[in-house]
C-alpha cells in the first residue's frame, strides 16, 4: 500500500470518527420503528450446544478451542486479537445457543442483546464498524424467531429500535473502505434490513446494487476466492447462499450474478479438500470441519464436477488412484488481501487416501504471533534460499518485492502420467535467482517425483544455502535409512512409502503442526539441503509406494 493511500484511509477514518460520535449524528440515527418483522431468514447453519453450556455457565466464549470470558459485560476487551471483538460483537455464536434450545437458550439471548443494546445505543467505533454491524444484524434477524417472538413488548421495543438505528448508520457507512469477506457480511445485513421489514426496499436494493459489483472482484473466473484462501472462499459462498435464500423468501429473483458465483466457486471449494474431507492448508487456512465444509457444498446444490486447474486463483491438483497432490503455484494476492496471506512459493501438499503425508504447517485462528511464523516460506513444503522469507513483511501484513512472473505449464494428456512444470521470479530481487519446479506423477499415484532447478541469470555474486522442506503429517512414522540416504514413512493404515533424492544431503528435524484448533501439534520434516555455488542447482526427489 503506497503512503498516500494510507494517509487518505486515515483522514477518511478520522473524519468519520468526527461524524459518527456527535450527538447530532445520534439523533439522525431515528425516525419510525416497526413493530415486527415480514419473515426471518433461514438460517441453515448449525451450532454448538456445547460451546452455549459454556457460555450460559461461565461467560466464555470459543473460537478453535481457544477461550475468553466476557468480563464485567466488557464487549470490547483490550488486548484481544480482531477476530474476538469480530465474534462477540457479530453474535455469531447465537447459533449455539439455538442449538441449546430450551428456556434457557431463548433467555440468555434476550439478556445478552438486551445488555449489548443498552451498552452501544449510540454509535462506536468498534462495534458499530459495518462489517460487524453487518454481521450482528444477520444473526439477530435469523434467529429472531429462537429468542424474539416469545419475548415481551418491552424487550422487542428496544430491539427494533436499536435495528433500525443500526440499519440506517450501516446504509450510510457502506462501502466505509471495506473489502473481502467484511464487505460481503456488511451487504448481507443491509439486505436482510431490507427484506425483513415493510418499506424498507431501499436497503435492499442498495445492497444489491454493490454486491452485483463485488462479486466479480471477489470471486475469480475459476472460482477461487480473491485471497486465495479456501476458508475465505468457503465464508463467501456461506454469505451468497444466505443472501440466496432471503431473496427467495421475501419474494424476490435473485440476482444472476449471485447463481453464477456459486456455480463457479463450488467446484473451486471441492478442488481444496483431501479425502479426509478438510482443507489443504494454504494461506492463512485450517483443515475446517470436514461436515461443515459437506454442508455447505450440499446448500450450495451445484454438482459441476472438481476441477484439475485454478489458473486464476494460482493452483494445480494432480489425482491418480487414491493419490492427491495440491500444489500453490499463483502470485501473492493483491493488496489488501495479502495482509494475511502464506509466502509459499511452488509449496505443495500430498495425501494417500484419507492420510495425509506431506503437509503444510497451518495457521492460527486468534494468535497473531503464531499466525506471523506460520506465514514463514520455511513453514511450508517448499524451498527456501539462505532460510528466509522470499518476500519481506510490511507492518500491515502486506508484501513486497513479490513475484512478477509465474509461469505454469500441464500435461495431463495420457491418463498414466501428469507433469505440472511451474517458475517464479520471486527471488529475483533478492538474489537474481529463478526457482523452477516440476511435479510428476505416475504409476496409479503410487510414484511421485519432484525437480527443483536453481537458476542465476546475472552471475551468481556469492553462494547460498539452500532447503528443500517437507512438512510430515503427525500420523506419520519416519525413519532414515541407507546412511540416511532415504527415509521410510509409515502411515497410519500400515502403508509404507520411500522418500528418495539426489542432489542434496537429507535430514530430520523437527516441525509443528496447526490443522485446527489452537494447540500446535510437534511433529517431523525431511529436508533436503545443499549449496548453490555456481549459476545453475538441481534437486531431484521421490515418495514411492512400498509394495
Amino acid at each position: 500500500m503506497s503512503l498516500l493511500h494510507t494517509i487518505e484511509n486515515r483522514i477518511r477514518q478520522h473524519a468519520g470518527r468526527l461524524t459518527y460520535n456527535s450527538p447530532l449524528y445520534n439523533w439522525s440515527l431515528g425516525g419510525t420503528v416497526p413493530h415486527r418483522l415480514v419473515f426471518s431468514p433461514c438460517d441453515p447453519w448449525s451450532g454448538e450446544a456445547e460451546k452455549a453450556r459454556w457460555l450460559i455457565r461461565s461467560g466464555i466464549f470459543t473460537i478453535g478451542g481457544d477461550r475468553l470470558e466476557l468480563r464485567n459485560a466488557n464487549w470490547t476487551p483490550d488486548d484481544v486479537a480482531p477476530i474476538w471483538l469480530e465474534h462477540i460483537n457479530g453474535f455469531d455464536w447465537l447459533r449455539d445457543l439455538r442449538a441449546l434450545g430450551g428456556d434457557q437458550g431463548r433467555k440468555t439471548s434476550r439478556l445478552m442483546i438486551e445488555n449489548w443494546i443498552r451498552s452501544y445505543h449510540a454509535w462506536h467505533e468498534t462495534t458499530w464498524r459495518a462489517d460487524i454491524l453487518g454481521r450482528r444484524l444477520s444473526n439477530w434477524l435469523a434467529s429472531y424467531d429462537f429468542f424474539g417472538d416469545s419475548a415481551d413488548e418491552k424487550f422487542q421495543a428496544l430491539f427494533f429500535d436499536s435495528v433500525v438505528r443500526q440499519l440506517r448508520h450501516l446504509s450510510r457507512a457502506v462501502p466505509s473502505q471495506l473489502s473481502g469477506i467484511p464487505f460481503l457480511y456488511a451487504l448481507k445485513g443491509l439486505a436482510y434490513g431490507g427484506l425483513t421489514f415493510e418499506r424498507r426496499e431501499n436497503y435492499l436494493e442498495l445492497a444489491l446494487h454493490y454486491l452485483d459489483d463485488e462479486i466479480d472482484k471477489q470471486i475469480l473466473s475459476d472460482g477461487g476466492h480473491v485471497t486465495r484462501n479456501s476458508q475465505m472462499l468457503l465464508e463467501a459462498i456461506r454469505i451468497l447462499i444466505d443472501i440466496r435464500s432471503a431473496l427467495r423468501q421475501g419474494g424476490y429473483p435473485v440476482i444472476p450474478k449471485i447463481q453464477h458465483a456459486l456455480d463457479r466457486a463450488v467446484p473451486a471449494l471441492r478442488f481444496f479438500r483431501h479425502a479426509d474431507g478438510g482443507f489443504a492448508l494454504f494461506n492463512n487456512t485450517q483443515c475446517h470441519n470436514a461436515e461443515v465444509i459437506k454442508n455447505t457444498l450440499m446448500q450450495a446444490g451445484s454438482r459441476a464436477r472438481t476441477l484439475n486447474s485454478l489458473p486464476q486463483t494460482g493452483y494445480e491438483r494432480i489425482a491418480m488412484g487414491r493419490s492427491l497432490m495440491i500444489a500453490d503455484v499463483g502470485k501473492p494476492p493483491i493488496w489488501p488481501h495479502d495482509q494475511s496471506a502464506h509466502i509459499a512459493p511452488l509449496s505443495f501438499e500430498f495425501s494417500h487416501g484419507r492420510e495425509r503425508i506431506f503437509v503444510n504447517c497451518g495457521t492460527h485462528p486468534t494468535c497473531p504471533d503464531w499466525q506471523d511464523a506460520l506465514r514463514s516460506t520455511p513453514a511450508h513444503n517448499t524451498l527456501i534460499i539462505n532460510d528466509r522469507n522470499m518476500c519481506d513483511l510490511h507492518k500491515d501484513g502486506s508484501m513486497g518485492h513479490r513475484p512478477k512472473t509465474i509461469v505454469v505449464d500441464r500435461d495431463d494428456q495420457s491418463k498414466e502420467t501428469v507433469l505440472v512444470d511451474a517458475c517464479h521470479d520471486g527471488y529475483v530481487p533478492i538474489n537474481g535467482i529463478t526457482h523452477r519446479r516440476r511435479f510428476y506423477m505416475t504409476d496409479k499415484g503410487h510414484d511421485f517425483r519432484g525437480e527443483d532447478n536453481l537458476t542465476c541469470s546475472v552471475g551468481l555474486a556469492t553462494p547460498h544455502d539452500i532447503a528443500l522442506r517437507f512438512h510430515l503429517h503427525p500420523k506419520v512414522q519416519v525413519s532414515l535409512v541407507k546412511n540416511g540416504e532415504e527415509a521410510l514413512l509409515r502411515l497410519k493404515n500400515g502403508t509404507g512409502w520411500r522418500f528418495t533424492i539426489i542432489g542434496g544431503a537429507l535430514s530430520l528435524e523437527n516441525s509443528v503442526y496447526l490443522e485446527e484448533g489452537t494447540r500446535p501439534r510437534k511433529t517431523k520434516q525431511l529436508v533436503v539441503s545443499g549449496k548453490m555455488d555456481s549459476d545453475y542447482r538441481q534437486f531431484k526427489w521421490a515418495l514411492q509406494l512400498e509394495k
